[in-house]
């Protein structure tokens, strides 16, 4: 049975698809995007050729542009609404998934085709799948701990600077609760929420599915109008986006700014920069800052680290100055953020943190 807390997940991927629509990533959204890899589930939804299984995923990004001595990246983007934090199993899970996933290849068979005398087996592109958990909960210590050593992503949207995007979630998500109990819908239509919403998001152009057997006529109508508005306002923050950065760690950042324009006109300026990096408040509630060097435009960018690594720097307080220290010199010499152009390419930035001779006056 549908609960609200997957109605929430559901609404929070299509926003987050919509938020990262410029941090260089293009949503796979049909098995015609690669007829290869891509494959369908039983209930028709998009799936992942696996070495020892399909894999359903609701989110699937393709980096646009492929790093040195690399594959091209795929993301699987998956996100959790509950009360609670998520736990080792959610995590435990995703990295099965792109394990099988990454161990799906194989090297051109040396046997002849049944139609010919000669030749080898055609040769199959290849992928690096990664994997991004968004919890607007959290995450408990044995998912960190896990997700650090296998290197799944885990991005903490608990935080004051994502309350925005909580709250038009949860309105949505009661809303269309109540309108599908009211109308007595026992399977709730999630590809045709997922259609509607990429539509109107303009993140990808996908037919909506049109069994009425779980689409009853009377829930769209009602349905529709709260899916509109969601949108309308999420689409008020149409300079809202989230800027990943990718640090010199094992997990991606995930920086929030009241202004985009402000920090490209600097970016395009400097593409590389020095910033001053510091952190505010303590343990779990701490927020960490970003800012150029020098005059001349400046931004500010904020962003959380998980749980477990902020317990750690406030665990001795007579010790919590030089930790912060230590992370930010072992994890952000230099942060690098992608952002697709919209005439196509992709450009990139790199803010490199200096520490000899600079304390912030912010904090640590």
């Amino acid at each position: 049975m549908l609960t609200k807390a997957h109605l929430k997940g559901y609404l929070l991927e299509e926003a987050l698809a919509w938020l990262l629509r410029n941090s260089g990533y293009r949503l796979l959204a049909h098995t015609r995007d690669d007829r290869a890899e891509l494959t369908t589930s039983q209930d028709g939804s998009l799936a992942v050729r696996g070495r020892g299984a399909r894999h359903q995923v609701d989110v699937l990004g393709q980096f646009a542009f492929t790093p040195a001595f690399s594959l091209p990246v795929r993301m699987f983007l998956e996100a959790k609404s509950y009360n609670e934090r998520c736990g080792l199993s959610i995590v435990r899970n995703a990295h099965g998934v792109v394990h099988d996933i990454n161990q799906n290849f194989a090297i051109p068979e040396l046997r002849k085709p049944a139609s010919s005398d000669h030749g080898n087996a055609r040769p199959r592109r290849r992928y690096h799948y990664v994997y991004a958990l968004f919890s607007t909960s959290g995450f408990t210590k044995d998912a960190q701990r896990f997700a650090l050593a296998h290197q799944i992503s885990l991005v903490d949207l608990s935080g004051e600077s994502f309350k925005w995007l909580r709250d038009r979630i949860g309105t949505a998500a009661d809303l269309l609760y109540t309108v599908s109990t009211q109308n007595g819908i026992t399977k709730f239509p999630v590809n045709w929420l997922r259609a509607v919403l990429r539509n109107e998001l303009k993140t990808a152009d996908i037919s909506e599915p049109s069994d009425i057997s779980t689409n009853a006529p009377q829930f769209r109508a009602a349905a529709l109008p709260i899916v509109q508005s969601f949108v309308r306002k999420l689409t008020e923050k149409l300079d809202t986006e989230l800027l990943l950065g990718f640090p010199e760690a094992p997990f991606i950042i995930p920086f929030v700014t009241a202004d985009v324009p402000q920090f490209l006109q600097h970016a395009d300026a400097q593409p590389t920069h020095l910033v001053r990096l510091w952190r505010t408040g303590h343990n779990s509630d701490a927020e960490w800052n970003v800012a150029p060097v020098g005059s001349g435009p400046g931004y500010h960018l904020t962003f959380k680290l998980s749980r477990e690594i902020e317990e750690w720097i406030s665990e001795v307080e007579d010790d919590e100055r030089a930790r912060t220290i230590s992370v930010k010199r072992d994890f952000f010499p230099s942060i690098t953020i992608y952002r697709a152009r919209p005439t196509g390419g992709v450009d990139t930035y790199q803010l490199r943190y200096t520490w000899e001779g600079r304390r912030s006056p912010e904090g640590t």
